[in-house]
């Protein structure tokens, strides 16, 4: 049981893969202070001579 076995957590963390013994973390989803940026359905004008 070492770094080769795939059903163990050691293993899971050297083949860089997730399941059972190695859940993926929860936290990374919504961490706070960060929020997701509202765009609105506007061009700006440097996006808009560029197509140009």
């Amino acid at each position: 049981m070492g770094k080769g076995d795939r059903k163990t957590r050691k293993g899971k963390i050297v083949k860089g893969t997730y399941g059972v013994s190695r859940p993926r973390p929860s936290n990374t989803a919504n961490k706070p202070g960060e929020s997701k940026k509202k765009t609105s359905g506007k061009k700006s004008a440097k996006e808009k001579s560029a197509k140009k």
